[in-house]
């Protein structure tokens, strides 16, 4: 039988065959992510109005350094350059930042839309080589399971805060009182969603069980390893909720310290 050669031609950049709107998901995700690192980064360098009452922001927690009485090691450091800028956010957020930088999910996302990595299935893309994961600089996300042990204790300190947001300070008597305010829903909601998104990532999926051979032999790695494959399943869908209410966790108890919005208790 002979064999006929087939000579192939490289897509441009953006050539496709797809008749559809191919492009209008490159372009949400790359608007939602960058408007998110946008806020998130002006908001940290804000130094201010990130609590308010029991409340506060996840953009700040937990507070190390800092003039605010959640502060756990006191004020700034007379050691911190003079000429950077301080804000307790700056010494938290680049960890949950490179946890999700580095998530299995968002590199799909965002190597789509702000690298066009390809801008998506079936069209072309502007380079002509493919080196994938295993040179520099995207090599270093292997250091994802690394950072998801982090976000791991972020979820703790984040519930810890969560259940502060139910004790209020009597402005008479200045003793502590339960009570739930719309911040405190704002607050276990943020912790609920960021759990789900945590609790659901491949690397941890992989810890729990990935790795053994009979999981009928481990019954609680077996639980764990269906929990977590649960949550995994629908990890986009708690990718993008968590995203959008930890920035909004941020401007709501940014709003009510600036006295803009006002905190109402239902409880």
């Amino acid at each position: 039988m002979s064999h006929a050669a087939v000579p192939l031609t490289r897509r441009a950049f953006g050539q496709t065959l797809r008749p559809d709107a191919w492009w209008v998901q490159p372009v949400v995700v790359f608007l939602a992510l960058g408007g998110f690192i946008v806020y998130a980064t002006w908001a940290a360098l804000q130094n201010a109005h990130y609590e308010f009452g029991p409340y506060l922001s996840p953009f700040y927690s937990p507070v190390l350094f800092g003039d605010s009485p959640h502060a756990v090691f006191g004020p700034k450091p007379s050691a911190w350059p003079g000429w950077l800028p301080f804000s307790p956010a700056l010494l938290i957020l680049p960890f949950p930042a490179l946890f999700r930088f580095t998530c299995y999910y968002y590199r799909g996302a965002y190597y789509k839309a702000f690298w066009a990595d390809p801008p998506s299935c079936s069209v072309g893309e502007p380079r002509s080589n493919y080196r994938g994961e295993n040179s520099f600089p995207l090599i270093l996300q292997n250091v994802h399971r690394y950072f998801m042990y982090i976000a791991l204790v972020f979820i703790v300190i984040l519930g810890y805060d969560a259940v502060k947001a139910m004790w209020f300070t009597d402005a008479a008597t200045g003793a502590k009182e339960f009570g739930i305010g719309v911040g405190t829903l704002v607050l276990v909601i943020n912790v609920v969603l960021l759990a789900g998104y945590t609790l659901g990532c491949h690397s941890l999926r992989h810890i729990v069980g990935g790795y053994v051979d009979r999981l009928s032999g481990a019954p609680v790695r077996r639980i764990s390893y269906q929990c977590v494959s649960c949550l995994n399943r629908g990890h986009m869908r708690w990718a993008w909720p968590s995203l959008f209410w930890v920035a909004f966790a941020d401007v709501y108890v940014r709003l009510c310290s600036m006295g803009i919005w006002t905190d109402f208790r239902l409880i």
